[in-house]
């Protein structure tokens, strides 16, 4: 990843960003449980970013979103949505992912009040960057998952709800 930059998502055009996307997952990743989670809400230009790579050409991009997790009392429990990570097929293996990665995380405070929340490696992300499956084992999803994918990352475990639906963020 030499001579590569981060800039913020919304210095590039839509249209690009959604073709990287489709190269990145498939045209009919809109169908993944994760779009179920967030759907109808717009990405957090803050915390979003993109990876040029040393020719100005995109390489990837990194979204995140405002979702909840609402307990069983039908209160919604704000949370942030790390990802998609997504890097053109051709240039993954190269650190991209990591930067991007690092790029939003370095935004979030480790004591942020909002804790992360994604869907990913367990191994990857929990030795990089903190997060873990422990505390997500009774939240569900609008949609089939792998409990061993949904991981948190936040300063007090303690605090997160033990059951609940994740979903968009309508607060």
């Amino acid at each position: 990843m030499s001579e590569a930059a981060i800039i913020p998502l919304d210095n590039v055009d839509p249209v690009l960003v959604e073709q990287l996307l489709d190269r990145a997952f498939e045209p009919e990743r809109g169908q993944r449980t994760a779009y179920k989670v967030r759907e109808g809400m717009d990405w957090l230009p803050g915390l979003s970013f993109a990876v040029l790579d040393a020719h100005d050409q995109l390489a990837g991009t990194i979204q995140c979103w405002p979702v909840a997790l609402t307990d069983d009392a039908g209160k919604p429990h704000p949370m942030i949505m790390v990802g998609p990570v997504a890097v053109l097929p051709e240039l993954q293996e190269q650190g991209y992912g990591k930067a991007l990665m690092s790029a939003t995380l370095a935004c979030i405070a480790p004591g942020a009040p909002l804790p992360q929340v994604l869907i990913g490696d367990a191994d990857y992300y929990g030795r990089f960057w903190g997060f873990s499956a422990a505390p997500t084992g009774g939240w569900s999803l609008p949609g089939p998952w792998d409990p061993a994918r949904l991981l948190v990352r936040c300063d007090n475990p303690g605090v997160l709800p033990r059951e609940g639906m994740l979903g968009p963020w309508r607060g």
